[in-house]
This record gives C-alpha cells, structure tokens and sequence, in this order.
C-alpha cells in the first residue's frame, strides 16, 4: 500500500458512448440503454457513477468525476446528475462518436490540463455490477499498481466463447495488489478460437475497465497511434465552455480516427516499453450487451422467467418479458424475449438476441423514427409524447417544468393548435405575449413566430394539434434558444 501521507489521486472517468442497438426497442439512439432503467431503480449510468463513492481510502483521493458524452445526451446526463444530487462534475461532449480511444484522450487531455497527473480509472456507463464492495476493492487495488506506470485491465473469468468480448492471456506473475502480468490480449476471437481459450483456462474476458495514469495513456497513443493523439490534442486546445459544459472542436474533432481503446493501445502493450497488468474481477460482471444478456443477470423465478411491467406468464419458462405501456402475456413458450414499448414490440429467440441490431439497421434504412426515438421524447425542457398521428394531423402531449420554455421559433409547414389541462402557459405569438390558462386554448397560424414558456413553480401540461401537409420533427426554425440547440 503507498504512504497516506502522498495519497494516490484517482479521477473516475465514465464513457457514456454507444447506442446500444442490440437492446431496442428500448434503447435508442436518442435515449440509450446506458439512461434506462434496465437493472435496478437507477439506471446503468447512475449506478457507474454511485461506485465511484466508495472508491476513497486512507492512501487514496478521489478528484471530481469526468464524464465523456454525446453533444446529443447532454441534458438526459445533467437530469441524472440531478437525480442523484451530484453537481461537481466536469462533462466533456463529443460532437459525433468516435469510439473509446478520443474518448479516454480527452478525459487524459483534461485531467492534465493544470499539470497534474491522476489515475484515471475509465469505465463504460453501461454494465451491472452485483458486488460493489469487492468490485471497488478491485479498483482500489489497480490503482495501487497504476500508480507506479502500469497500465491495468480488469479481466472477468469466462463462462461460454463469447466473441464479442477482448480475451487476456495471464501469466503466473501475481503482484502484492492482486494483479498478473499479461502474456497476450486478442481482440474479439472467432468462434473455435473462443473456445480453445474456454478450454484452456488461461484467458480472461476484457471487462472494458481501465486503470491508468493520464501521462501514460497519452505516451503509450503517441507510441502506438499518433495520428489520434495529435488529432485529439488539436480538438481540445480549441475547445470551448458553456456553463457545465466543454465542447472540444466540431470539426477538429470529427477527423479524429475511430478506434476503441482496446485496438489503439492495449493489443500493442504486450512485449512493449509499456507494462500491462489484469486484475481479476469476481463480482458478478455484465455488461448488458444484448437482451440474453439482460436474462443472464437477471432476478428470476422458479420457471427461469424475469417479467417487468403488467405481464402474466402461463406455462412459460427462461423467457423476459418486458412490458412498458400495456398488458403482455405468453402461453406455451420457452427462451424467448418479449419486449413491449408505446410503439414497437420485440419478439426474439434468446439465443439470437444478438442479432436484434439488424433490426434496428433496417429500420434506419428506411428512415423510421422507430429507430432514433421513442413515442415519448425527453427534452431539456420537459418532454413530449405523440399520442395520434394520421393524414394531416399529430396529437402531442407535452409538459414543461417550472421556470422552463421552449424555444422561440417559427414552422414553414405546419399550424399549431395548444390546449392547456394543468398549470398556467405564457405563450409568445408574434409581438403578443399571452397567459393561457387551464381548459383555454390558443392558435399559433403557419410561419408564426411562437414560444411556450412556464413562469409558474408548478409541472405546465399542454395538448398540441398539430396541421399541414408535413409534420415532421426538423420543420422547426429556433430563432433563440436557452440551451443552446
């Protein structure tokens, strides 16, 4: 253990990336599976960030969290900051994706932009964890040896040839922290490669999890992958910063090449200057990457069955179902997925749940909303659901918080028709300024200029008709915005 009195300082890092386009219906592009609630009262990011509490020890400090993010999540990452009463954080928004590697640079870039130098433990916002303590003795133990210049992977014990996952070779070389020196990393095996290393027992599945200090993770993507480096550094010394948020530059940062952490770095480790350590991780690890894997870590009952929501099962068993709006029922059925949300249900075999990723390609191909957003729409401001939609028309309920507004802004196809049912609406209509209150209603004519704000302390609900020959989302022109869309 290192001396108290020159603590070791840890800055968390959580990357909030990914689609997770195997768990549609309910996870989508603009609200992923990793701001769901698919394991437990929180959802997976909140619980990524509730670890990092424990994380404190007499040797060790921990700094204000980093969370890397898409531009497009900003407002669903601050409502789940907020729900948990943590507000020191500093959150980096990429405009566009570009895999884990730019991500964790950025983190690296920030953490050392005041000439310090901390062990960032990086982790994705999107795994289960059943035991936190030792889960956290894990971390605790890495960063012990990470401190030192190691880098250290966190390796979970296989139970079936996986080819999705990263597989690490250990050697017999076991530290006083735990942790084994590392002979080989593959990245993603075929199938019969997957299970000669089952059969082996030599290997371990990449968790996904690393420990690093900030000055080795920019070294080592010097040594291995310069053009990302060099990328990345000239994104984030243009960067910019709006209240909570810093902005790396849009263009810049759109000519980052796209590469995992993994592929950048990690494969390359192994015989290089650069020491790479696994620490073994038994704590019941998943990382919820398809609705298999959802069954696997799930609670269930006698018949192997996991049932969210107004379900009843007869003669059903190793079967989820999940239900969001409406009753779903099953007779005389195994293995299956059955996943209901307000407008698209899912019926998969488990087994071939990983291909529901095709799915959600096809409904891309065809540019159906299906694919991006769910019936119900969250917004910085509030939400809204599309409760009837046909030749003409749309029906939206909507509801703003208190103090919050819309922006102001105008439609070139469509009119707009607003009743109010609960609280009190202030409604710019062209150069009027009016109060709408409950069971009153006003018009918004085509090409008008109009915003909805809620100046009261109490919830605004409205219901919006919408008319013209088009409906769609992007028919809108935002003439001033307060959150900056």
């Amino acid at each position: 253990m290192t001396n108290p009195t020159h603590p070791i300082h840890i800055t968390p890092v959580i990357l909030c990336g990914g689609s997770g386009t195997r768990l549609w219906p309910l996870s989508r592009k603009v609200s992923p599976k990793q701001f769901l609630f698919i394991s437990g009262s929180t959802t997976l990011f909140q619980q990524a960030i509730m670890r990092t509490k424990d994380l404190p020890a007499t040797d060790i400090v921990i700094n204000d969290l980093v969370i890397v993010a898409n531009e497009e999540h900003r407002f669903l990452v601050l409502d789940q900051l907020r729900d948990l009463s943590i507000i020191s954080t500093s959150l980096l928004l990429e405009p566009t994706g570009r895999n884990t590697a730019p991500a964790l640079t950025l983190a690296a870039l920030h953490a050392t932009a005041n000439g310090e130098d901390p062990v960032l433990i990086v982790m994705p916002s999107d795994q289960s964890i059943n035991d936190n303590q030792m889960f956290n003795k894990a971390l605790q133990d890495s960063a012990r040896t990470a401190a030192s210049g190691s880098f250290v992977i966190l390796g979970v014990q296989p139970n079936k040839a996986e080819t999705g996952f990263g597989y690490i070779k250990r050697d017999s070389d076991k530290s006083f922290n735990g942790d084994y020196g590392v002979i080989e990393f593959t990245e993603k095996p075929g199938l019969e490669t997957a299970k000669a290393y089952i059969e082996s027992q030599e290997y371990s599945w990449n968790a996904g999890i690393f420990v690093v200090r900030a000055s080795i993770w920019l070294e080592s993507l010097r040594t291995f992958r310069m053009d990302i480096a060099d990328a990345a550094a000239k994104a984030f010394h243009l960067r910019s910063f709006d209240q909570q948020f810093i902005r790396p530059d849009h263009h810049l940062y759109e000519a980052i090449p796209n590469e995992s952490i993994d592929c950048a770095v990690i494969d390359k480790c192994p015989g290089s200057k650069f020491f790479l350590r696994m620490m073994p991780l038994n704590v019941g690890w998943n990382d919820l990457g398809s609705w298999d894997a959802v069954w696997v870590a799930g609670a269930k009952n006698g018949e192997g069955n996991i049932t969210v929501g107004d379900t009843i099962l007869e003669e059903t068993a190793n079967t989820l179902v999940h239900a969001s709006h409406r009753l779903v029922t099953t007779v005389g059925v195994k293995n299956l997925v059955v996943i209901e949300t307000a407008d698209a249900v899912l019926v998969a075999n488990r087994d071939k749940s990983q291909s529901v990723k095709e799915i959600v390609a096809r409904l891309a191909s065809k540019n159906r909303d299906e694919s991006i957003l769910h019936r119900k729409v969250l917004r910085p401001w509030g939400w809204y659901d599309t409760i009837d939609i046909g030749d003409r028309f749309k029906v939206k309920r909507i509801q703003v918080r208190p103090g919050a507004s819309l922006s102001l802004q105008r439609h070139a196809k469509r009119a707009e028709h607003w009743v109010v049912v609960k609280g009190v609406a202030e409604v710019t209509c062209g150069d009027k300024v009016i109060t709408i209150k409950e069971n009153e209603s006003t018009y918004i004519p085509l090409g008008e200029k109009h915003r909805l704000a809620n100046k009261s302390n109490v919830m605004l609900e409205i219901i919006e008709v919408q008319s013209g020959l088009y409906l769609g989302e992007d028919d809108i022109e935002r003439l001033d915005d307060n959150y900056g869309r």
